[in-house]
């Protein structure tokens, strides 16, 4: 999954939001906890949208930060399905911000996080096929 950061997203745009003072460190800088927070949300988005129910996060499998979030940077987060199973689902995530809102992106972080489906009442679900 190691691209090149400088080449262009890969996915869908699933969500987009600004990176705001609360969210930093001592140094300034956004917590790695808050992009990946980010990220397991808009993961959440694109497996909910393709099983049709509730998911929930059981890993991840990979994680790279490659640059800093700093406070301002709309950090925009693609993703992209990696690998469907019986009942889990694989998704392919990179986080890219925008800078002092120009059109300008630079990706800061990308990962992999796996779903499983659940039906209403928390047990493994199957995925439907498409």
């Amino acid at each position: 999954m190691m691209e090149n950061p400088m080449s262009e997203p890969q996915g869908q745009l699933t969500i987009r939001t600004l990176a705001m003072p609360a969210d930093t460190n001592a140094a300034g800088d956004i917590f790695g906890g808050w992009v990946m927070s980010q990220m397991d949300i808009a993961g959440a988005i694109a497996a909910v949208e393709r099983v049709k129910g509730r998911v929930v996060t059981v890993a991840v499998e990979a994680m790279t930060f490659i640059a800093p979030v700093k406070v301002g940077d709309v950090l925009c987060v693609y993703t992209r399905i990696e690998r469907i199973g019986s009942t889990s689902i694989t998704i392919a995530l990179e986080a890219w911000v925008r800078r002092q809102q120009l059109d300008d992106r630079k990706k800061v972080t990308e990962g992999r996080f796996i779903y499983v489906s659940l039906d209403e009442n928390g047990q493994k679900r199957v995925i439907p096929k498409v």
